[in-house]
């Protein structure tokens, strides 16, 4: 997605407009309030720290989201903040809206920005590996161990692996991601520690074994090596691709 190199978010910060930069710095997303890496449209005064996810930012410019392969039907409207009464859940992650908001028309679908702008298919370049966003999957997920990740009559999508064999709910990916944002783990000078990047992994993926180790059988290092490029493709895509931080995380599978 091609954003602006910078907007104006008349309502939510009158004061300046807004840059687009790039940086491998997590922050908190002033409009939809939700973890964001890579770009972001940041305020250029020193002394201001609001900050938007470039997906929001395109909302409030554009007003309409990319196209949904999910709910064609539905006629999509930007909002700052919900229209209607009541908590609102996203339909591709299951979670609440706490802020910037699609919604469909009808009012029945509701969607985070960045989740409107989540890749349907994702690969690495030396990989015969695809990921695609399903709406259903007969595949445990990797963190909560559930078919489904769903809250109320909403049931979220999930990033399923092309054998069907791994899976991650999206909503347990972002919550996933938060916390290991929470403990330290995202940082560069936190992940040059070899044990760091164990613990990150294995917040991750909490039943599997990340760690390769000498005796293990060759299918063994095979499995653990298909799990860690999941995992990295995965988190690629909720992130927003912060290729440095991605890339120190996921080294150890080169080991």
């Amino acid at each position: 997605m091609a954003g602006l190199l910078e907007i104006h978010d008349k309502d939510g910060h009158p004061e300046h407009k807004l840059k687009l930069e790039r940086s491998e710095v997590p922050f908190i997303c002033g409009g939809c309030k939700e973890l964001g890496f890579g770009l972001r449209y940041q305020c250029p005064n020193m002394n201001c720290n609001y900050i938007l996810h470039d997906e929001c930012g395109f909302g409030l410019q554009y007003r309409r989201p990319p196209t949904q392969k999910f709910f064609k039907k539905c006629d999509f409207q930007f909002h700052q903040q919900n229209p209607l009464l009541g908590t609102r859940i996203c339909n591709i992650c299951a979670l609440d809206i706490q802020g910037f908001l699609y919604q469909c028309s009808h009012g029945d679908i509701d969607l985070h920005p960045h989740c409107a702008n989540l890749s349907l298919t994702i690969t690495l370049p030396d990989s015969n590996e695809v990921i695609e966003l399903r709406e259903n999957t007969k595949s445990r997920c990797l963190k909560c161990q559930r078919k489904e990740r769903a809250s109320g009559k909403v049931k979220g999508l999930s990033y399923v692996s092309s054998d069907g064999k791994l899976c991650y709910h999206v909503a347990c990916l972002k919550e996933a991601c938060l916390d290991n944002w929470k403990r330290g783990y995202f940082q560069l000078d936190v992940l040059a520690n070899e044990e760091n990047k164990i613990l990150a992994l294995q917040n991750l993926a909490p039943n599997q074994v990340v760690r390769p180790s000498e005796g293990q059988s060759s299918n063994a290092m095979k499995g653990i090596k298909l799990l860690i490029t999941f995992l990295k493709l995965v988190v690629s895509a909720i992130l927003g691709e912060p290729f440095a931080l991605v890339s120190t995380l996921f080294q150890i599978s080169q080991n």
